[in-house]
């Protein structure tokens, strides 16, 4: 099995990039948004999630990304402050971008999801913002595609990768793919080509990884080729995630595995990628197996889809070990 080889000596467990926003949850569940009383305010966004699933497994996190100067940005830097996390990446915008803020209905499954990213903060972050020693500081740096999607943060994202190619420290890639951020998958497919050819872990469901394919080997359903075809570069493990389904794991030296999921009561169908991230690298930034992390990290998604948030429904080390001890793992 693929040993993944840290640099331990350093403050930071990881760093994670991407947006941080505000997700504002329907109060009623199973109930359409036209008929909602209205939403309670928490804070959101893949890369936000990642980061506070890490920490709240006791995790050393920092965070790279930009909110705007405004009331949404104050309440996002404040929370993100107060679940420990290090802010010295996080940069704050003032030419009139706004925080990101998703409306969201609570169902377990079509869900409606409204999305506002007009002039959207964290795609304002720039190369120059990017500080190499900051990078260097840390175990892993954990990049959320959607940061590829728009200039000046695509050049910031790829040279951050980069630092941390030159620095040692881990590139973790999880896709991220979001639709309506980019003209065509094709576009797409081009970035996250580049993205993923600089990641040591690339994490992606089916259909995102058919995205990456699209130019390539347009049409292929078969995850073994999909694997092989990423497996190069710098990339030591693929993880294909296929829901109720479970996950694929690939290695570069030719050894795979699958596993479950835990089955449990779905509360809403979003945060279960952020949580299945932070649950695999805070395992193995604390020396725990591939094996062990895809399994903490598939039980942490289980607990969060059952929960109403993304960030404050991330368990604690003690609730997931707890959770995994008390639960009959499905397949």
């Amino acid at each position: 099995m693929t040993k993944i080889a840290f640099q331990h000596d350093r403050p930071l467990d990881a760093i994670v990039l991407g947006r941080a926003g505000v997700d504002l949850y329907a109060r009623e569940s199973k109930t359409d948004m036209a008929d909602l009383s209205g939403f309670n305010k928490f804070v959101g966004g893949s890369a936000a999630n990642i980061a506070v699933a890490v920490s709240k497994l006791g995790g050393k996190v920092g965070f790279i990304g930009c909110v705007a100067d405004d009331a949404f940005g104050g309440y996002v830097k404040g929370y993100m402050s107060g679940q420990g996390i290090n802010l010295d990446g996080m940069m704050t915008d003032n030419s009139g971008s706004r925080t990101s803020v998703a409306f969201t209905e609570m169902k377990p499954s079509d869900c409606t999801v409204l999305i506002y990213r007009n002039n959207a903060s964290d795609l304002t972050i720039k190369p120059e913002q990017i500080d190499p020693e900051y990078i260097a500081s840390s175990k892993v740096l954990v990049v959320t595609g959607t940061a590829l999607s728009e200039s000046p943060s695509r050049e910031a994202t790829l040279i951050a990768m980069q630092h941390a190619r030159r620095s040692n420290t881990l590139v973790v890639l999880d896709v991220d793919y979001r639709p309506y951020s980019w003209r065509t998958d094709t576009d797409a497919s081009i970035y996250y080509g580049i993205a993923s050819s600089l990641s040591d872990i690339v994490i992606g469901n089916r259909e995102e990884f058919d995205m990456m394919e699209t130019v390539i080997a347009p049409g292929n359903k078969d995850d073994d080729a999909t694997a092989e075809r990423f497996m190069r570069d710098n990339t030591q493990i693929v993880v294909i995630k296929a829901g109720e389904f479970g996950s694929k794991v690939y290695c570069r030296d030719g050894s795979k595995f699958q596993q479950g999921i835990f089955r449990v009561e779905v509360n809403k169908p979003f945060g279960s990628g952020d949580s299945f991230a932070g649950g695999l690298i805070w395992t193995l930034v604390n020396g725990g197996t591939l094996q062990e992390g895809v399994r903490n990290g598939s039980a942490a998604a289980a607990i969060n889809v059952s929960g109403d948030s993304c960030t404050e429904a991330m368990p604690t080390k003690e609730q997931l070990f707890d959770f995994i001890e008390t639960r009959n793992q499905g397949v």
